[in-house]
């Protein structure tokens, strides 16, 4: 198993305990108590997420997939792609694809918001049963990126294995972000520049 980048973090703390008491002056010379309540904030991480869809109305799916993932708990959506249409990889015969990606920030777990993704599919509709690898679906949400994770545990590999060799995954990351970084891969852009130049 990989090194997995810890992001959470514990509450941040004032100077002072929960309990202690602060006085300060008030008119007149009259001393005031003031309480100091703290808050448990957690550290959000920056992600990225895939969207596909090649069945029904696509663009209406990923609309509502990115509505989905609003909703999300402890998740804010910064990005999204525009989307474009694709042809198929590896399993040819079946509807092109449109495609785009999602940048968001989270303090979900990278577990938990795979779980939030797959439970998105189904939600949208996506039945994974009798249908082959890369076969045709409702909704396809991947997580790309997770900060600069990198994971190799069973159901869950960050960043995801086949990213680079994606153009319809590049594209909209590099849209989203020029500068981004696929940790121990390299730059968005420099990936999508070998794709091109390939034959």
């Amino acid at each position: 198993m990989a090194d997995l980048d810890e992001r959470s973090a514990g509450p941040r703390r004032s100077g002072r305990g929960e309990d202690d008491d602060e006085q300060d002056e008030g008119e007149g010379g009259a001393r005031q108590d003031h309480r100091v309540t703290l808050v448990s904030v957690g550290r959000m991480t920056r992600a990225f997420i895939g969207l596909g869809s090649n069945l029904g109305d696509r663009e209406a799916t990923l609309g509502r997939a990115v509505d989905a993932l609003r909703a999300l708990p402890g998740t804010e959506v910064r990005r999204v792609s525009s989307f474009r249409d694709t042809e198929p990889v590896g399993l040819r015969d079946q509807p092109s694809f449109l495609n785009g990606a999602v940048e968001l920030e989270t303090d979900l777990s990278p577990r938990e918001l795979l779980e939030a993704l797959l439970a998105i599919e189904r939600s949208l509709g996506r039945d994974r049963a009798g249908v082959p690898p890369g076969g045709p679906r409702t909704a396809d949400l991947d997580l790309l990126l997770y900060g600069e994770a990198r994971i190799a545990e069973p159901g869950l590999e960050v960043p995801h294995p086949r990213l680079h060799e994606r153009r319809f995954v590049l594209e909209p990351l590099a849209e989203l972000d020029p500068a981004l970084d696929v940790p121990g891969a390299g730059a968005v852009e420099t990936l999508l520049a070998k794709l091109h130049s390939s034959p």
